[in-house]
């Protein structure tokens, strides 16, 4: 036997049944629940005869369900406080009056303010399940969280979240290392960094303490060490609450930290799908003509691959370019010490104050080739056409490329 995952929600699945008077216990619809009740969000407003009422989408039942609901009935505060906010947001922006009179002394909200209560609760219930799934694939313990106060815009179509390399057909990103360091004290002792000929990254603080180029050997799943080791940093994961949240200035998602970042701190790893660099040229081929692309170029030794984290790819996925950044890209070598493959690792170039959005400079020397749709941006390695910066930062060189 084999199994499709569903791709509906469980809520989608519920509103199918009722819809066909269909009872599945695997999906909570059975005869005792069948009929039961729960407000999903308001969809309109309005006053008859002194009476307030709401239009209510209930939660698994479809649309042609909706009824008209007294508040007095209600018992959802917060869904309430977020239609009434929703309201009030639309009529600020377009600056129109109150609520609109009609005949027989009923008020009414206008059809493009419902229709916009509808949009921004459907993107709200979108953006929380989207929220739950990154928080359930993720590998570390710091939350994920999303954010839009912009626009309508929902979760991204085709976008799959990985935690590691997710190699193309032919690639193995694994190259079978069978041996570890003895050390029962790493910092102190002949480590993984000094077998491969450079120093050990951290200091004692786990603070990053060598300069941008060289590389980071950490120890891998065969060194005596255990997970407190203090040169087993990257392959614990981003330790910081992040937000992926949707910008002001036309620059798409972007990514900020909810917690202070110390100087030479690690904040989070790029991943994405490995691909040769022919594949990467083709593909780039495809992804100038659509403006956006997410190729990376792991060049530490060779240029044989390329990261693309279009379709795969982690939180990095979302982080934004600019010409004055506060992360610093280096490459990390683990259970992997194939010099064409390395992991790359993003550290914070200097203090970074809780709610401040995360950005690197994609054309940062001897490291990357990157670009992203979050700004708009074409590789350098493959520019046809210049791409203007929208970073804002005081020393922007007014191109990505």
């Amino acid at each position: 036997a084999w199994y499709v995952p569903c791709l509906a929600s469980l809520e989608t699945l519920q509103e199918l049944c009722r819809k066909e008077n269909l009872r599945c216990k695997s999906i909570g619809i059975t005869n005792r629940k069948l009929k039961s009740y729960e407000v999903e969000y308001l969809c309109d407003y309005k006053v008859e005869e002194g009476t307030e009422y709401y239009l209510v989408k209930w939660k698994g039942w479809p649309e042609s369900s909706n009824t008209w609901e007294p508040e007095k009935n209600l018992k959802c505060p917060l869904i309430l406080q977020n239609f009434l906010s929703d309201k009030n947001e639309y009529l600020s922006r377009v600056r129109e009056g109150k609520a609109l009179k009609v005949r027989n002394h009923v008020k009414a909200l206008q059809p493009a303010v419902a229709d916009y209560i509808v949009k921004k609760a459907k993107q709200r219930i979108a953006l929380q399940r989207w929220k739950e799934e990154l928080n359930r694939k993720k590998n570390h313990k710091a939350m994920i969280l999303v954010e839009n106060t912009v626009d309508l815009e929902g979760p991204p179509l085709d976008f799959y979240y990985i935690n590691e390399y997710k190699p193309a057909p032919g690639i193995n990103v694994i190259n079978g290392i069978t041996t570890g360091c003895e050390c029962a004290d790493c910092p102190a002792e002949k480590c993984c960094p000094k077998e491969a000929g450079f120093i050990l990254a951290y200091n004692k603080q786990k603070k990053l303490k060598i300069q941008p180029g060289l590389p980071i050997y950490e120890c891998n799943s065969f060194c005596r060490c255990g997970p407190d080791c203090p040169n087993r940093i990257v392959q614990k994961g981003t330790p910081y609450t992040l937000c992926i949240f949707r910008t002001n200035n036309g620059r798409g998602w972007g990514v900020k930290t909810l917690q202070k970042i110390k100087t030479n701190s690690f904040v989070m790893e790029y991943v994405g799908e490995v691909i040769t660099s022919e594949e990467a040229e083709r593909r780039g081929q495809l992804y100038d003509n659509q403006g956006n692309t997410y190729l990376f170029d792991l060049d530490y030794d060779s240029d044989e691959f390329t990261v693309d984290a279009a379709r795969y790819g982690n939180v990095s996925h979302f982080v934004n370019h600019s010409c004055d950044p506060n992360l610093q890209v280096f490459n990390v070598f683990i259970d992997n010490l194939d010099l064409r493959l390395p992991r790359i690792a993003l550290f914070s170039t200097r203090t970074i104050k809780a709610g401040e959005e995360l950005t690197f400079d994609y054309q940062m020397k001897g490291s990357i080739d990157l670009t992203s749709d979050s700004a708009d941006g074409l590789s350098p390695s493959r520019k046809r056409i210049r791409t203007v910066c929208k970073c804002g930062a005081v020393c922007c060189r007014g191109y990505l490329n």
